[in-house]
């Protein structure tokens, strides 16, 4: 007899965790990693690690590696609603690799996390492909990751994804803050959407409050309400690469959680500011649903979302017509949205808006 008095033997299977399931998952994803790769790579899919040739970095100076890391928020529960899985690995990556992009690393490798209260190998698989997508649409490899199982503490169709990055970048073109002189110009890179951020706020304006459904077709959107949420993350981190092939830049600013001063003002030097005009562009329509459907002041919603603006660059002025130019031959809708200027004495604000967004 067995200690518990069941009579029965315990397995790991019974307690909810099925690794053949896990095993299957592996067997699906394979195509898509293989898709996402660079030359560095050595081996395959299935070590206990992932490897990267480190001798292409011979060819610089003095290399710096950046790491970043991150997760998509509450828009995994958008995922889970729509049964849609593959388009939110795609946000991950965009999470992580334009973090790394701002000081001008180059993104090198990722890895990622999923954690699952049950294996479903085609929804894990599913997953697996749009953060492979993603590392193709930023030019770098997914070098392994580990899918979790985690019964009792997550639901069945519960799920959460993270993944961390690897780039680098010349010791002596690191970009940031110390570059930023006055009159530079901030040109503006225009978001795909909501990105992956102030979904908490999203939902309960849009769930809670308006109680709206997914499938609810929005005229102003042109789309379903479920299908304009789950609009993946633009990924800047080959244009942004490209800008400092083509013209110098002084910084970059991701604009994610905490809004665009929030983020802007992290790579503004003291003494200077960066004043931002509004009205140089006009948010998409899903922006002011939120704010009319919960009755949500600007001000909440400026420091929450990105209000139309993935990805800002600082550069100098006589460098914005190449920049433009640039991000305009990639597909990049940008303008000059803001300028640096001295700040005054008494003034502790990083980034000012002003003006009234257009239309």
């Amino acid at each position: 007899m067995s200690e518990s008095g069941s009579g029965a033997t315990s397995t790991y299977a019974a307690a909810g965790v099925d690794i053949e399931a896990g095993d299957r998952a592996v067997e699906l994803m394979k195509e898509w990693v293989k898709k996402a790769s660079r030359p560095e790579v050595v081996g395959g899919l299935g070590g206990f690690a992932g490897l990267f040739d480190a001798s292409a970095l011979a060819r610089y100076r003095r290399p710096l590696l950046a790491s970043a890391t991150d997760g998509v928020g509450t828009k995994v529960d958008i995922a889970r609603r729509m049964g849609v899985y593959d388009t939110i690995g795609r946000d991950l990556v965009g999470m992580v690799v334009d973090d790394l992009v701002v000081c001008g690393a180059e993104p090198l490798f990722m890895t990622d996390y999923i954690c699952v209260g049950k294996v479903y190998p085609e929804r894990v698989a599913a997953i697996v492909k749009g953060i492979a997508e993603g590392c193709t649409l930023a030019g770098c490899a997914l070098v392994g990751g580990e899918t979790a199982e985690h019964p009792g503490l997550l639901g069945a169709d519960d799920f959460d994804v993270a993944g961390a990055g690897t780039g680098v970048v010349e010791a002596d073109q690191v970009l940031g803050a110390d570059r930023i002189r006055t009159g530079d110009a901030v040109i503006a890179m225009a978001s795909s959407g909501l990105h992956s951020n102030g979904y908490s706020l999203v939902r309960h304006v849009l769930f809670d409050r308006a109680g709206w459904a997914l499938d609810r077709e929005v005229p102003e959107l042109g789309r379903t309400l479920g299908e304009e949420l789950l609009e993946p993350t633009r990924i800047y981190s080959l244009d942004c690469l490209a800008l400092t092939r083509t013209t110098e830049v002084h910084a970059f600013s991701h604009i994610t959680g905490g809004g665009l001063a929030n983020n802007l003002a992290r790579v503004i030097p003291e003494g200077l500011r960066a004043v931002v005009d509004r009205s140089t562009w006009t948010p998409g329509a899903i922006f002011q649903l939120v704010g009319e459907a919960g009755s949500v002041e600007r001000l909440e919603l400026e420091k929450t979302l990105n209000m139309g603006v993935g990805m800002m660059a600082v550069v100098p002025a006589d460098s914005v017509d190449v920049a433009l130019t640039t991000l305009a031959d990639r597909g990049v809708e940008a303008w000059v949205g803001g300028e640096i200027t001295e700040r005054t004495a008494g003034d502790t604000e990083a980034v000012t808006l002003t003006g009234d967004h257009a239309g």
